[in-house]
């Protein structure tokens, strides 16, 4: 079984929120609206980014339901969602909800509780799920600094290779450029290798990548769009500056507490997709100026997303 590698920016939305906490579900017409014009190409949803270890079973399938809505009959958009690790059941009936639905792949992380002892029980487990749906592009996601399962991908695909025939390639969201390079020439090529680091894209394109998931794709793709075609054209000096303001940017996520400034930053581009749920920290009235201030200090208006509706405040 083939499927299509996929190229350019596969954004990971957040997961509107109403004040309250609740699903702002009617908000994601215009997200994914958004998305598109400034050139994603499809949407990894109910990731990191989109809280989804924070949703409860059936709050993630009202999300997958709400973007397969908002994005049906656009087949050049693609939709992944996560459907979890720690209990394979659950991450069974999400893959065959995703299938119900027609969203185009489900991804699957390693159990971070018990977790596997090997990478052949690591390929045990993306079995069971990818089985479950086996006309399904299923992509592993390789986040070592969240599962604290590190093991070396390229092990993985020599694991699962012949036995998942629908295992389509792995969101990588790891530093081991070696190991990545590896997956990428495994097989003549054969698995979709989508890089997960925003803030070393070049260094996955010299590689090979060609495409990328990525948080800050929400709110500034024009900025990664610019990156990658002039890494293109062949001008590395402007594809360096360009991924040097990446960097910039992404160093204020930690700078103001982390994962849910993404969040702050989609309220300056004028979606606001509400806070994340505990035990994420989100910034105070006081902190959100100071970030404001800050954002406007790296020319955050020449590059930021912008929906045709709205401009950054």
């Amino acid at each position: 079984m083939k499927f299509a590698h996929l190229q350019g920016l596969i954004v990971a939305p957040f997961t509107p929120m109403h004040p309250d906490g609740s699903l702002h579900l009617e908000l994601i017409p215009s997200y994914y609206n958004l998305l598109k014009t400034n050139g994603n190409t499809g949407a990894f949803i109910c990731g990191s980014t989109g809280e989804g270890v924070s949703l409860t079973l059936e709050e993630k399938k009202q999300v997958a339901e709400a973007w397969g809505e908002a994005t049906k009959g656009d087949d050049d958009f693609k939709v992944i969602t996560l459907v979890g690790g720690t209990c394979l059941q659950d991450a069974i009936d999400l893959s065959r909800h995703a299938q119900r639905i027609g969203l185009y792949a489900v991804s699957f992380t390693a159990p971070s509780y018990f977790k596997p002892a090997s990478v052949q029980v690591l390929a045990e487990c993306c079995k069971a799920v990818a089985d479950a749906v086996p006309q399904m592009a299923f992509y592993y996601y390789h986040i070592p600094v969240l599962t604290g399962v590190g093991f070396q991908m390229i092990d993985l695909l020599k694991e699962v290779e012949g036995s998942i025939p629908n295992f389509a390639g792995i969101k990588y969201t790891h530093e081991d450029f070696m190991d990545f390079q590896s997956c990428l020439r495994f097989g003549n090529g054969k698995y979709d290798m989508l890089w997960g680091r925003d803030e070393n894209l070049l260094s996955a394109l010299v590689l090979g990548a060609k495409g990328g998931v990525g948080s800050t794709y929400n709110y500034a793709a024009p900025l990664y769009t610019s990156l990658i075609e002039a890494f293109e054209q062949g001008d590395l000096e402007k594809a360096q500056s360009l991924q040097q303001q990446s960097i910039d940017m992404i160093r204020l996520l930690g700078k103001y507490g982390g994962i849910a400034t993404g969040k702050a930053y989609m309220k300056l581009i004028g979606l606001d997709c509400g806070a994340f749920r505990l035990p994420v920290r989100n910034m105070g009235t006081a902190q959100f100026q100071s970030f404001k201030e800050d954002v406007a200090a790296l020319g955050f208006d020449e590059y930021c997303s912008r929906a045709p509706e709205t401009k950054y405040a």
